[in-house]
């Protein structure tokens, strides 16, 4: 499999950047391990969810950060789970976490949000923990939509753990508004739950539409990146996207 294209700002402004959604299960699993595949897949923007939320939160999100060549740019606890990592090669110009409506009975959930600069452009950055509530993940799918349009920048990419397959109506939704990464450009594999049967694909990298999608799926047989690994990290299965945003 052919890796997908490095960082690099191009001679008309432009910026490729990659970038990594994961669901990391509140670091209970081999951290060394999620660390490795996280600074193997050298991601300028990094969308977490199930970021640890409670004792030491922020120590033990920093310490992932630091492990993968990375530091924290919002989110954690105050986001109820979604969190954003980032490289040195961003400038970051404002960050947010959001909390959403709580449904009884059911988990609170958050965005983590941020617009950040890598050269001269600029890009808007959501991460997302959707409900295993259906009605409830749709009413979330909407609420992501409007923060999409509310960050003020001409470029946004939002992704996450829909909890959802591609067929769904909220997966669907947001495939119809933005693009849905990996059908643009497919790349690497694309099934992202495979503890148990049926494996399916349940998360997700979206882009606006100026966006340049240049290949995105999960980076199996990468350098770095060793079955083992993926198996010790975390429960999910990672999604890595290359991205060419243009010149703000």
């Amino acid at each position: 499999m052919t890796p997908l294209p490095k960082s690099r700002t191009d001679s008309d402004g432009s910026a490729v950047i990659r970038v990594l959604s994961y669901n990391i299960r509140s670091m209970r699993d081999d951290t060394d391990a999620l660390a490795r595949v996280i600074r193997s897949c050298a991601p300028d923007l990094v969308l977490l969810q199930e970021a640890p939320r409670f004792f030491r939160w922020r120590k033990k999100l920093a310490r992932l950060a630091e492990a993968a060549d990375l530091v924290v740019l919002s989110g954690g606890a105050t986001a109820a789970g979604p969190a954003l990592l980032c490289n040195l090669r961003a400038t970051v110009e404002h960050t947010e976490d959001v909390l959403l409506p709580l449904t009884p009975g059911q988990h609170r959930r958050g965005l983590s949000t941020a617009v950040v600069r890598f050269g001269a452009a600029r890009v808007g950055a959501i991460s997302c923990h959707l409900s295993l509530d259906r009605a409830e993940r749709q009413e979330q799918g909407g609420l992501l939509l409007d923060r999409v349009a509310a960050l003020g920048t001409d470029h946004v990419i939002a992704g996450g753990d829909l909890n959802e397959r591609p067929t769904g109506p909220t997966f669907q939704r947001l495939a119809t508004q933005l693009q849905d990464c990996h059908t643009t450009a497919p790349w690497g594999s694309s099934d992202t739950w495979i503890r148990d049967e049926p494996h399916r694909r349940i998360d997700a990298i979206f882009a606006t539409k100026g966006i340049e999608v240049l290949g995105c799926g999960v980076p199996l047989d990468q350098p770095g990146i060793t079955a083992h690994d993926l198996r010790a990290a975390t429960d999910h299965l990672p999604v890595l996207a290359a991205l060419r945003v243009p010149a703000a």
